[in-house]
């Protein structure tokens, strides 16, 4: 793709901005010669690779790619069997903890069964990594720093330094005998040592040079001191000199170890380093793309164009106006019209930016779904083009660039023209436009164009294929809105900003004379269409709010309704669970009384433990019936006043009833209730609909035997005391006992009377005599009262 496109749409500022985001010299070379391809396979997979590398930043966070070094021409080196130095070696030991690092980071860790599976197109390139963990560790085992190798680096050397450093000592101490004797104060210059070709001297006064035994090896440039190497350490000094040669002999022998240790993993290493640089690369084009907010676009061979919410990346993003931009497939051609500073040009070099910049594998700043076209080359004409050096004007340096791309422009090109035609006679410049787009339009190529003339708006109106668009200005506030509004002719507003700005109505009224009739139509047009598009909007807009408070009202209706069953189920269940465990203690507590009453029964138990056990399981019963009534109060429903009729059949809580209802509530809320033979005035928030829909009428109540034997079934004792009453007295209790008991079903009871004078006895068994629904009675056996008791059987 051509440069001088690429330098017109500022494609290298954003590489500049990639390159900074790169961890690595060679990454950024990378960054630095990205150029667009056409290739869509190649296209599609950078895309991925930047797609894929985004989402691992946004769970993991950034990678880091420092200390990553070239190591090519080491390599090349080690090709040729020729040894590396300390600075190599530590190079390729920190790109293999980088290797480690970034491959730890790819999901895959030494410690590892098996690697991440993350199934990205990234997946293989972490896994193609080789940390050579092995050589790594020798290296450093072996080197400390770049001038420095370790003691343990072999036997060899670590003896050798033994050696070197006893003769240092040796010397040390032969030199602090001179320096300490009783004539050091008078030959001796300084009393300090220095070194001289890398022996230890001493500076000797010039008069004492040849009082003292040595070898001289320099002298000051005054000529009073002598640095004389005393004889007694010359024969330690030459030992540390061949000692020292010997060092650097076996630290040769180490480095070429390690070389040839590194030869054999020569792949491995040149792989490595080609994979990171990759990496760092992709992830530089990842955080690229987040920083500005971008999207992986769809790509097709088609040319279409269509671009959601498009911003141009080297604008604030704060400020930027996000546009909608479409062309390729219902037309071609695309003409773009406005005031100056609306947002034209920015509009034109977005969409030729965001094309360079999808074509070399970024991330454009735009919406999901947003689709772009390959194309192999993209021309752009925007700008100031004259050229003072070739004696251009701008309209002539405009057009040669027009030249050079209708000669090269083709159906797969993408052309941008900025104020076509502009810069001669406007008369001139609109036909040559007209003709130019023509031109392209019949070659079918993608061409967006920006001009003030308003036969380019009148070309576009009546030619099929071609569309107009503008740059929507407030003529209010006297500035753009940078809206692109495709579709819609723009005007360019001269008298409406100039009278905003204060030129008289006067010279703008004389100005509307010189304009045609046929110009002013058009123009009150432009005028009637952008007034209807900003109401429409306007309606769109209110449309849209409703339709987003249903939405909001209809969510909050089902999270409502789901609430509500979710709290039915939760009571209902409750109330199973509550029911559950009342009939277990129910059975419970009914087979350990009748287990004690079996026992009672064989062993003759005094009969007060039975009646205690008896009255301790009728109160039992009772709680139960009590916590039951509660339950079942509180699931009634509350009743509305509203939907409350005359004749509804309510239960009333606080009494434990039921009734008809005989009145609508007051402003009180207070209500007339029949319940059998009793009306009451209560309160509709003591009262809930019953479930029983068939009540009979108030005065006439018919209630159900079932519902009385079952309520009398639960309270009802198998035997009455009548001790100490008298017969009158006794006698009224006996009936409704009895009464009672029948209606309960239960087959006999006992009539506990006592022995006493006999009379209660004798009274009652009369009694029983005259009663028709008693089979017969007798008197208990001795273990259960004798004649202090009579059994009564029901038929």
């Amino acid at each position: 793709m051509n440069k001088k496109a690429l330098n017109t749409l500022e494609y290298f500022k954003i590489i500049e901005k990639l390159t900074d985001f790169a961890g690595s010299k060679h990454g950024k070379e990378l960054c630095q010669n990205l150029l667009p391809s056409n290739d869509l396979d190649l296209i599609i997979n950078l895309q991925q690779q930047t797609t894929d590398a985004q989402i691992r930043i946004l769970k993991k966070g950034s990678a880091h790619f420092n200390g990553i070094h070239d190591i090519r021409p080491s390599v090349m080196r080690l090709k040729v069997e020729s040894p590396l130095n300390t600075k190599e070696l530590l190079q390729i030991s920190s790109n293999l903890d980088a290797t480690l690092r970034i491959k730890a980071y790819g999901g895959y860790s030494g410690l590892d069964i098996s690697p991440e599976q993350t199934g990205d197109s990234l997946t293989n390139i972490f896994a193609d990594l080789e940390p050579l963990s092995d050589l790594n560790n020798e290296i450093k085992r072996c080197i400390i720093a770049e001038e420095e190798l370790a003691d343990d680096s072999s036997p060899e050397l670590k003896r050798i330094r033994r050696s070197i450093k006893n003769a240092n000592d040796k010397i040390q101490n032969e030199i602090s005998k001179i320096m300490s004797s009783s004539q050091a104060k008078n030959i001796l210059q300084e009393n300090i040592v220095t070194m001289r070709n890398g022996r230890y001297c001493l500076p000797v006064k010039s008069e004492y040079k040849n009082h003292f035994q040595g070898m001289v090896h320099d002298q000051s440039s005054t000529g009073s001191t002598f640095f004389i190497e005393p004889l007694s350490v010359v024969k330690l000094n030459n030992e540390i000199k061949e000692l020292s040669m010997k060092e650097k002999e076996e630290i040769e022998i180490i480095l070429k170890d390690l070389s040839y240790m590194s030869a054999q993993y020569l792949y491995e290493i040149e792989n490595n380093f080609t994979l990171l640089s990759d990496l760092d690369f992709i992830f530089a084009r990842a955080t690229l793309s987040i920083t500005m907010k971008g999207t992986e676009p769809k790509f097709n061979n088609k040319g279409y164009i269509n671009i959601k919410k498009a911003r141009h990346p080297l604008i604030d993003k704060n400020k930027v106006v996000p546009i909608d931009i479409t062309i390729g497939r219902d037309y071609t051609m695309l003409i773009i019209t406005g005031p100056n500073t609306g947002g034209k040009t920015v509009s034109l070099k977005t969409v030729g930016l965001l094309t360079v910049m999808g074509q070399s594998g970024l991330h454009i700043p735009a919406f999901d779904d947003s689709e772009l076209a390959i194309f192999k080359e993209v021309y752009a004409d925007i700008g100031d083009e004259q050229s003072i050096e070739q004696s251009l004007s701008t309209f002539s340096s405009h057009m040669t660039n027009i030249v050079t791309i209708l000669e090269k422009a083709d159906h797969e090109s993408l052309v941008l023209f900025d104020e076509l035609g502009a810069g001669t006679d406007p008369t001139e410049g609109a036909a040559l436009a007209i003709s130019i787009l023509s031109y392209l339009k019949n070659r079918n190529i993608r061409t967006l164009a920006t001009t003030h003339y308003s036969e380019l708006k009148v070309y576009a109106l009546s030619t099929p294929g071609i569309i107009n668009a503008s740059c929507e200005f407030d003529i209010e506030t006297l500035r753009p809105t940078y809206r692109l509004l495709i579709g819609i002719p723009g005007k360019s507003n001269a008298f409406a900003i100039s009278s905003k700005l204060g030129l008289p109505d006067f010279i703008i009224k004389e100005a509307n004379k010189y304009i045609g009739q046929q110009e002013k139509s058009f123009e009150d047009l432009l005028s009637e269409l952008e007034v209807n598009r900003i109401q429409i909007e306007n309606e769109k807009e209110e449309i849209s709010r409703y339709r987003l408070e249903i939405e909001q009202l209809n969510k909050s209706l089902e999270k409502k309704s789901t609430s509500i069953e979710l709290q039915r189920e939760r009571i209902l269940n409750e109330a199973k669970e509550d029911a559950r465990k009342l009939l277990t203690d129910a059975k419970d507590y009914a087979d350990e009384s009748i287990r004690k009453y079996n026992k009672w029964l064989q062993t003759g138990q005094n009969i007060k433990d039975m009646e205690d056990e008896r009255t301790s399981l009728r109160e039992k019963l009772e709680t139960h019936s009590n916590r039951l009534n509660r339950k079942s109060n509180k699931l009634n429903k509350k009743v509305s006043p509203d939907t409350l009729k005359v004749g509804d059949s309510v239960h009333v809580n606080t009494l434990g009833l039921d009734g008809i209802v005989g009145s609508l509530p007051n402003p009180k809320g207070d209500l007339q209730v029949q319940m059998g033979i009793l009306n009451s005035m209560v309160n509709i928030k003591d009262i809930s609909l019953s479930n029983n829909k068939n009540n009979a009428e108030p005065d006439n109540p018919k209630p159900d035997r079932s519902i009385i034997k079952q309520s009398k079934a639960m309270s009802i004792s198998t035997e009455i005391n009548l001790i100490g009453k008298t017969v009158d007295e006794a006698l009224p209790d006996l009936d409704k006992y009895l009464d009672d008991a029948y209606l309960s079903r239960l087959s006999m009871v006992r009539v506990i009377h006592g022995r006493g004078t006999g009379a209660l006895k004798a009274a009652i068994h009369k009694h029983l005599r005259r009663i028709k629904y008693i089979k017969g009675y007798h008197l208990a056996e001795y273990n259960e009262g004798g004649d202090g008791v009579t059994i009564v059987e029901f038929k």
